[in-house]
């Protein structure tokens, strides 16, 4: 993954950091931020960074957060998953054999006020995960973990 590649995905996302208390905005920010190293969020643990781009509705995900969980340190992602109830199964499956490690689990709810399922899972059980990476590659990682996540409940279900 290149910083190039993320930059180009995310020219047009809208991001805001927020603070985690209030989920207020603390600034509106450019896509230029995405190259702040991802332990920027360890730094400021009172934030978390929102991004919706046109990108991420291609892949039925309405926005994604990120955040340092206060806890186990981890990288939490939390977004919104436009598919129907009924790929409850398949979902888990597919999330269960993709993210790697012991620790590794995620939340997956679905809301019926909105239709959508709330999915938290922490980047760092993802493969090709690295602490070292910027904002734009984390969220990159991110959508293409998501993109394959779609598309195997797309082709499971197509059958």
């Amino acid at each position: 993954m290149e910083e190039t590649n993320s930059s180009i995905q995310f020219a047009d996302a809208y991001i805001e950091r927020c603070s985690k208390e209030t989920e207020t905005m603390i600034a509106n920010e450019t896509a230029a931020f995405l190259t702040q190293p991802l332990v920027y969020l360890k730094e400021h643990k009172n934030e978390f960074i929102y991004l919706e781009s046109n990108s991420l509705e291609q892949i039925r995900v309405d926005a994604v957060s990120l955040e340092a969980d206060d806890v186990f340190g981890t990288y939490d992602v939390m977004l919104g998953l436009k598919l129907q109830k009924k790929f409850e199964k398949v979902l888990k499956e597919k999330l269960d054999s993709s993210l790697l490690g012991d620790g590794a689990k995620f939340d997956l709810i679905f809301s019926q006020d909105d239709g959508l399922w709330n999915l938290n899972f922490a980047l760092d059980y993802v493969s090709g995960f690295q602490e070292n990476m910027s904002l734009g590659e984390a969220f990159q990682l991110i959508y293409q973990f998501l993109s394959q996540l779609v598309e195997a409940v797309r082709t499971l279900t197509s059958h």
